[in-house]
Formats: structure tokens, sequence, C-alpha cells
């Protein structure tokens, strides 16, 4: 998700605050850093808005990159407000999608929604936004909503967004029978007195239980205490419970192959906090 090249932002004195346009060379730098970060290279993105800020102050493009930079790297918050400066940016469908995408990652749903819709009426073939229009849809229970928004998504850009795989309940179940039944001996062991509960879709107490709340499109998540915090003193109290999230592993797998393995990862990660273990010990447990 990058500007649009095509644009720049030209002074609009009219009681607003003016911005001079970027240089050239300015332009080149922001190019190069969103290539950083669509190859995954977060720290060096990162790295580059920061000088570039420091040395052009907050520019509502500079600001657009900033949050983008952050949503990648699970900062909504962060984004959200490196986005109060950055609506006269020369792309405002970039600005109102990043925006929608931060919204909805801090369960914001409905103003999410409003801000897709937006950036939508700015640039009628995004896809990103229709991606996100439909897990917004998913997650309120409008299934026809998300299915249209899917689709038109994927007429858009097949290979940026496929279809959610389409897996009947009973199948999904196996499929997480059979991950459970590949992990360690000595974790599951660990299983007996906690159920794994299969939803649809996360509910928003639950994400909203933390701060800052876990996003919507979650695959999986462990509720509760984890065993290493509990001793023989504690009086007894409900074990926890692990939870899988069957239509937002539905969206990120493309076949049956890809989902099975993804449940495999997401229940063992999930595990992996039931124990409290930290990222380093989930690798030594076999769980990473």
């Amino acid at each position: 998700m990058r500007r649009c090249p095509a644009k720049r932002w030209d002074n609009d004195a009219r009681g607003k605050s003016v911005y001079e346009t970027l240089t050239d060379q300015e332009w080149n730098e922001v190019d190069r850093i969103w290539e950083q970060l669509e190859d995954g290279a977060i720290a060096e993105a990162r790295e580059g808005i920061l000088a570039l800020l420091e040395q052009r102050g907050p520019h509502p493009d500079l600001r657009v990159l900033e949050a983008a930079i952050a949503i990648e790297d699970g900062h909504a918050e962060q984004a959200l407000l490196a986005l109060r400066d950055a609506e006269a940016s020369a792309d405002p469908a970039l600005f109102f999608q990043l925006r929608a995408v931060a919204r909805f990652n801090m369960v914001e749903v409905e103003t999410a929604r409003s801000d897709a819709e937006q950036a939508l009426a700015i640039r009628p073939e995004m896809p990103e936004s229709h991606a996100l229009l439909s897990r917004i849809a998913d997650f309120v229970g409008d299934r026809e909503a998300a299915r249209e928004h899917a689709r038109m998504a994927f007429e858009l850009d097949p290979e940026g967004f496929p279809l959610p795989l389409d897996v009947g309940d009973d199948d999904f179940d196996r499929l997480v029978e059979a991950s459970l039944g590949e992990l360690p001996e000595r974790v599951r062991e660990r299983l007996d007195e906690i159920p794994l509960v299969v939803d649809p879709m996360p509910a928003r107490e639950i994400l909203i239980a933390e701060h800052p709340p876990f996003p919507p499109d979650i695959l999986g998540l462990f509720v509760g205490r984890h065993l290493l915090a509990r001793s023989h003193s504690d009086l007894p109290e409900s074990p926890g419970t692990i939870h899988l999230f069957r239509r937002n592993l539905l969206r990120v797998c493309q076949d049956r192959e890809e989902l099975a393995r993804e449940v495999r990862v997401t229940v063992q990660h999930e595990v992996g906090h039931l124990l409290g273990l930290d990222e380093d010990d989930l690798e030594a447990w076999g769980l990473a």
C-alpha cells in the first residue's frame, strides 16, 4: 500500500496549515522507504522515516509513511497519532485507508468502516479498502457484505486478495484435532484441563479487555492465567480457554494444506501462552 506517485500536494493557504511539497530527492527517499516496508524491513524503514522527519519536520506525506510503518509494526495507536497531522497528504485515499486499518486494529470498527468507504469514494479501484470492509463486515456478522467486498477485492487484485477459503465446520474441527495430535507429548498432557474452543470470530469484549486491544483479525488467543503463574495455594478458578477464530484463519489461507499448517502453528503458539512461555521459550519447547 503506497502513495499515488502521480500526485504531489500543492499549497492551500485558505486558513489551513501550509506545507511546501517534498523535493524530488525527498520523494525518492520516501519511495525507497516504502520499498523497504514492502520487503518486510521494518526496522530499516523506521530508521529512514525518523531521519526524514528530523530533517524535514512533520510533513503530511511523511506522517502517512510513518503511520504505515507503525501499523506494519503492530502499533495502531501510534499510527493514529501520526495521522493527526496527515490529512493534507498528497494521497487522501491512502490517508483514509491507513486510518481505517489503524482504527480497525483498535476495534473502532464503525469509524474504520467510514474511513474505508471514504477511501473508496476517492479511489474506487482500491482493493485494500474492499478487503478491509470485508473483514469489518465479518466482524460485525454481516456475511453477505463480507462476501461481496471480498469478491470485489479479488476482482481488482486476484493475486493480492484471494477469496477466503471455503471449509466446512466439521472439516475445520478435524484439522484442529489433527494439530493437537502433533503437539509434543509434554504439551498435550497440559491440555487436559484447558478447553480449546473454535469461534467464528472473536468477541469484542475479549479484544478490548487488553490495552492496546487485540485486533479483530487475530487468529487465536489464550484467555486466562498461564500455568506458571499458578500455585497449589490458589483458590479454584476457571482454567482459561484457548480460542481459535475460524473465519480469520480461513481468510489468511489459500488451500487446505496452508490452513492445516496455520491451525497447527496457531494452536501451538496459544499453548505456549498457556504455559507462560516467551518467544525464546516457545522455540525451546518446539512450539515456534
